[in-house]
């Protein structure tokens, strides 16, 4: 079956039974007709590139699901072309779920937030575990990393879409925070400096 947008593959027949039961059949119906977001645009890539954190959910082929954190920095998600995105798999906790998951089960799905403009992006495809693509590797190592990469993911976007802001707590990070105190900070030494001068 060719993936016409992100519906064919999250609504199932119970989610369906659910939109009707909560009266928003029509509206996901009308959602689903309007073929769309099936291959990574510059748009998405140029959100992707921006993130530093990522959640990168996977399932056990017993079905059990799992949700883990990935991130690096800025750019740390690459996109290879427009049906595949990679980054790389730092060493963690060493419990390797998520890759045991993807050994068995390649379906996943990356949920990419940017708290201080309140998106959020969510992204269905496969997944499988790369160690032996040295070309792949090297360029996914961050500028100056002493860390010498020996895993990625590499990630085939099959659909994805955008999801209202709703609920999403606008957040900001330390370095967007320490550059808007510096600027700020810089104005209050040139206001004292005017008042001085009177």
């Amino acid at each position: 079956m060719a993936i016409r947008n992100f519906t064919d593959l999250a609504y199932s027949k119970s989610v369906k039974a659910m939109q009707q039961h909560l009266g928003a059949r029509d509206r996901n119906e009308e959602l689903a007709r309007e073929p769309r977001n099936t291959e990574v645009t510059d748009g998405l890539s140029a959100y992707l590139a921006e993130r530093t954190s990522i959640l990168l959910a996977t399932a056990a082929k017993s079905g059990w699901p799992y949700v883990q954190h990935r991130g690096g920095p800025k750019g740390f998600v690459h996109t290879l072309d427009r049906h595949t995105l990679a980054f790389a798999d730092y060493p963690g906790n060493k419990q390797y779920i998520t890759l045991g998951n993807l050994a068995e089960n390649p379906k996943a799905t990356i949920l990419a937030i940017d708290h201080a403009q309140r998106q959020r992006v969510k992204i269905w495809g496969e997944a499988a575990l790369v160690e032996d693509d040295r070309e792949l590797l090297d360029a996914l190592m961050p500028e100056g990393s002493a860390v010498y990469l020996t895993r990625a993911i590499r990630f085939r976007v099959l659909a994805w879409d955008i999801n209202c802001p709703s609920h999403i707590p606008q957040l900001f990070t330390l370095e967007e925070v320490e550059a808007a105190s510096a600027a700020m900070l810089a104005r209050i030494v040139e206001l004292e400096a005017q008042l001085a001068e009177r």
